[in-house]
């Protein structure tokens, strides 16, 4: 039986059954909202300790809200186990206290674990605040019972980030009827208008997986919105809040001790480099409440912890990383947008930066960073089949920013970028700039544009690429979309036009000199019983051109989604595509599919990735058939230990001749990891990371050099203590090994030993 007609029989198995519910569905709600509803606020009647226990004098006067609803998987039902809430204030904080009821305390599931890792298969509560009361952002306070912390910025345009880190406090305690927390704010770490009275926005949260993940709000959050801050509560009764002026001093020293072989030879014994010494400054000033201007000079850009490789074989196009230096942090849903004109891992080594983010008047929110940057990494040289690198041994000045004017839920805005490359280094630059929109007329439908201009002038650099000649380019970037999201049904429209010119060189851009117009419908049923709470077949179709209208991608996408049971998360994709590989198109059909659980608390999290079926060999443009298989568990023995194991393969077989031989492997790529975490508390743990990339090729049957085999191994063991996230010590030792040419063994690459300590001075 072909691939193609097995994944159609898979989707149509899994559909045919689907049908009869469709019958079921209640009629589609009005997606209006539900009245707005007043969480009054008074001043806290006495002193409050933050300690988990709830009985302080300045609790007394505070009034309990206690009207949750369960959004998932119930539809804005009464939640099966009862939280209270209270929310008060004094002078200088914003306090919150919750009672989380639990009938079965010792089901809770509360593994110690670094700041911002409280994934949803654990316990956890908190609270969410649109100071701006905008009903577009807002500020994620959320807690699990072994008091580790989780922050973020979610917004209705970009969505949920975690990367940004606030001050605040917190403390809970299990008992024999649940547990309880509380939280405390300071403003200056918050962001709002200037004013003796403040109206804010708020929703109270509590996640509770047990059979299913059970997830609880203070409002009714409707099926089918296309938003979620917007379903806020109103927060009233804030008055007296401070004006700014707050000054964080967070100076850092780190010293570090590399060795490498000898003659740079790997084989040769490793000799010690001298250590190296620096001394830096992170600062931040708030002048008032809307604004922030931060200042880093020498920053240690360094990553604690190293990035999960990826399989790169047979990938046409660079793959991006997360960030996660945190200067680069405040206001970055600022600058997300439909085209990834900022990518600030692009920003390698800076000498100094500086940026200012926040409010002009009451409806204008800006930011602008500028740094000097030394250079480094690789640059992206993209095209419309394939993107390849470039050394970025140069050194730069980068200027971005954008400013967005609110109109309700939508707004325009304007964004632009700047690299400006030493004239001793090359010269040359990269200028982008350009308005976007997003038009919410409803809570269904939703409208987005963005158009981007590109000045580039490449630098006199043909020592790094053949590419690089001082040429000079200009070019056009254009996306438009056109989203609807109702209860039961949803598309999505969109379309991308990237100019064969167009350059962003402090984005991530990695394909032009395309137009690319993609389409997805589906169609959700909700039962009330059985494994799956969420059901969602879906079609999507995508079809890519080059400028001159030659076809380079066109693919058929029916799929079915399905979570419920375990917080499970399944997909299933038949795809059929077309690929344009250099001037041959190739046809072949495969199938995806993916599945995440949560079945416990010893076994945390598991998820597996699959793709079967025919490939396009894009390195010798042939056909061929991929195996890709990719497992993640997280295991924990104790609520102190956490086993993280990655593993992911990938083969590809194809014929020597075309002429339907016996298929032979042409490669095989492998990525394993393991990371173990043992949390003391809150403030410090002890990690080790080991983590291997091996790739095996046939050279015989490939049409250009490359090498046989490829093996690196990188090990670390990381002390962390933390009092807050500026102020903290790391400890760590690294270790690499790679395979040299005439070598079937691993040899010491490098070896370095590092430390880091900085203490956040607060006025």
């Amino acid at each position: 039986m072909s691939m193609r007609r097995s994944a159609h029989l898979l989707l149509l198995s899994l559909a045919l059954p689907l049908c009869p519910l469709a019958a079921q569905q209640a009629p589609e709600p009005a997606a209006s909202p539900e009245p707005a509803e007043e969480i009054r606020v008074s001043r806290a009647a006495g002193p409050i300790e933050v300690d988990g226990v709830l009985g302080d004098p300045g609790w007394s006067g505070a009034t309990p809200y206690e009207t949750f609803y369960e959004t998932n998987p119930g539809d804005n039902v009464e939640p099966k186990v009862k939280t209270v809430a209270w929310i008060t204030h004094d002078d200088d904080y914003l306090y919150a206290a919750f009672e989380f009821s639990d009938p079965e305390p010792g089901k809770i599931r509360a593994p110690y674990s670094d700041r911002d890792d409280v994934p949803g298969s654990t316990d956890y509560g908190g609270i969410i605040l649109d100071t701006r009361n905008d009903g577009k952002t807002g500020f994620m306070f959320l807690v699990n019972p072994s008091n580790i912390q989780y922050d973020a910025v979610n917004s209705d345009a970009s969505g949920e980030d975690s990367a940004p880190d606030f001050y605040w406090d917190s403390a809970a305690r299990v008992g024999p009827q649940g547990w309880t927390l509380e939280i405390r704010i300071p403003f200056s770490s918050l962001r709002y208008e200037s004013g003796d009275v403040q109206d804010w926005g708020v929703l109270l949260y509590r996640n509770y997986p047990r059979d299913f993940r059970y997830q609880m709000f203070s409002s009714r959050l409707p099926r089918g919105s296309n938003c979620f801050i917007c379903h806020q509560k109103k927060l009233t009764g804030l008055a007296g809040l401070p004006s700014g002026n707050h000054l964080v001093l967070a100076p850092y020293g780190a010293g570090r001790r590399d060795s490498f072989p000898e003659n740079g030879r790997l084989g040769n014994r490793l000799t010690d480099e001298t250590n190296d010494w620096d001394l830096g400054l992170d600062a931040k000033w708030t002048p008032d409440a809307d604004n922030a201007i931060d200042l880093t000079i020498n920053p240690d850009f360094s990553q604690v912890e190293s990035d999960v490789a990826q399989i790169t074989a047979n990938e046409r196009f660079a793959l991006s990383v997360p960030e996660k230096r945190p200067f680069f942090l405040e206001g970055a849903d600022l600058l997300a947008s439909p085209l990834a004109l900022v990518y600030t891992r692009s920003i390698t080594s800076p000498r100094w930066g500086a940026r200012a983010t926040g409010e002009l008047g009451g409806n204008t929110l800006y930011t602008v960073l500028v740094g000097d940057d030394q250079g480094g990494g690789l640059a992206i040289l993209p095209g419309p089949q394939a993107s390849s690198f470039a050394l970025q041994d140069y050194s730069s000045r980068v200027a971005l920013g954008r400013i967005r004017r609110d109109y309700g839920r939508s707004f325009v805005s304007v964004l632009f970028t700047d690299r400006e490359i030493d004239g001793s280094d090359g010269g040359g630059h990269n200028r982008v700039i350009g308005p976007g929109i997003l038009w919410r007329p409803n809570r269904r439908d939703s409208y987005s544009f963005q158009f981007l201009y590109s000045d580039t002038e490449n630098p006199n650099r043909p020592d790094l690429t053949r590419q690089w000649t001082g040429q000079s380019l200009t070019s056009h970037a254009l996306y438009g979309a056109w989203v609807r999201n109702t209860r039961t049904y949803d598309w999505a429209f969109q379309y991308y036009d990237i100019g064969d010119d167009f350059r962003a060189d402090v984005g991530f851009i990695p394909q032009v000199g395309i137009r690319d117009g993609i389409g997805t419908v589906g169609w959700t049923f909700f039962p009330k019983e059985g494994p799956f709470r969420r059901i969602r077949p879906f079609l999507r179709t995508r079809y890519v051109s080059g400028t001159g209208g030659d076809l380079l991608v066109r693919r058929l996408i029916p799929g079915v989604q399905l979570s419920g049971l375990w917080s499970s998360s399944v997909s299933l994709e038949g795809r059929q595509e077309t690929l344009r590989v250099g001037r041959e198109l190739f046809d072949y059909s495969y199938f995806v599919g993916s599945l995440s659980l949560s079945p416990s608390q010893k076994v945390a999290d598991l998820s597996l990735d699959l793709t079967l079926g025919e490939a396009a060999d894009v390195v010798n443009a042939r056909l061929g058939n991929v195996a890709t298989i990719a497992l993640e568990a997280i295991v924990r023995p104790t609520d102190h230990l956490a086993l993280q194991l990655i593993g992911s393969r990938r083969t590809l077989d194809v014929s020597p001749t075309g002429t339907g031989a016996r298929d032979r492997r042409l490669f095989t790529a492998e990525v394993s990891r393991l990371k173990a975490t043992y949390t003391f508390n809150s403030r410090s743990y002890l990690r080790l990371i080991g983590q291997r990339t091996r790739t095996e090729r046939d050279r015989a049957l490939y049409t250009v050099p490359v090498r046989a085999q490829e093996d690196e191994f990188n090990g670390s063991a990381l002390f962390a203590y933390k009092l807050n996230w500026q102020t903290v010590l790391f400890l760590g030792y690294g270790d690499d090994r790679e395979q040299p040419l005439a070598s079937d063994e691993l040899k010491p690459a490098q070896r370095r030993l590092f430390f880091k300590i900085s203490y956040a001075f607060q006025r």
